[in-house]
């Protein structure tokens, strides 16, 4: 494990009360797989409106956990007219940043944190929706043996501290006891009760690695939705510092 996982988990873990023995093991494999990720995925991001009509958008994924930064490109394929490519970066004490670039630019561009709450192309997944970082904010409990439909699971209450850049006043995660993988999220924006909730549908496991095949978004008294199905991927990618250079997220296919 590299010095900057070890350095934030240790932060993190320092700020669980002695005791919380259970908080530590439930936290450890969902860290796990953020710290050692290397993956990519293709597939569609698909906005759901009320009457049901919906606008399909191809999405690719690439993720991988370098020493000191986890980083995420998400590029959006077709239509052409919605290209967009997005580079986010997870570093220690929630110093994270997020990139941004549309065909024709020169450079990528920083996408100021007070815009990290906007829907993607206006569907309900944020840019942030992106990242994990509620499992290495410093404020966690844990409720065990808690029932999502027929799954037993740990209820994992995340708050962040002061110096995370998030939009997100807590987000509660229900992790499938057996294997450590999300069913369900719900995530409370700051100064709103409008809770988004994410479903997650046909887990796998792939190359000793767990993932959905679909997450589904909903905002709590809203109509419509927003999928991310995955058609196809590797757990194991073997990216590297190339895959997420800022000359590949300017570079658009025509």
């Amino acid at each position: 494990m590299s010095r900057f996982w070890s350095a934030i988990g240790l932060a993190a873990l320092l700020a669980i009360p002695a005791g919380a023995a259970d908080v530590h093991a439930v936290l450890a494999v969902p860290r796990q797989r953020v710290q050692f990720a290397d993956f990519r995925v293709t597939g569609r991001l698909v906005q759901v409106d009320a009457g049901g009509a919906r606008t399909s958008y191809g999405i690719s994924i690439k993720a991988h956990g370098f020493p000191g930064v986890l980083r995420v490109l998400v590029e959006i394929g077709q239509p052409a007219k919605a290209r967009v490519h997005v580079l986010l970066e997870m570093r220690p004490n929630g110093q994270n940043a997020i990139h941004i670039a549309r065909p024709g630019d020169k450079a990528p561009s920083i996408l100021p944190s007070g815009k990290w709450g906007d829907g993607l192309l206006d569907t309900g997944f944020s840019y942030e929706d992106f990242l994990e970082p509620q499992y290495f904010w410093p404020t966690q409990t844990v409720v065990p043996d808690t029932k999502y439909g027929a799954r037993i699971c740990d209820l994992l209450k995340s708050a962040p501290g002061a110096a995370d850049q998030t939009h997100y006043a807590e987000i509660h995660t229900w992790l499938d006891h057996t294997i450590g993988f999300p069913v369900y999220i719900e995530k409370t924006p700051k100064g709103t009760a409008a809770v988004k909730q994410f479903t997650y549908f046909g887990l796998r496991h792939e190359g000793g690695v767990w993932s959905a095949t679909q997450v589904e978004e909903k905002t709590r008294g809203h109509a419509g939705s927003t999928l991310l199905i995955i058609d196809r991927g590797s757990a194991r990618a073997n990216l590297s510092l190339g895959d997420f250079s800022p000359e590949r997220l300017t570079r658009f296919q025509d």
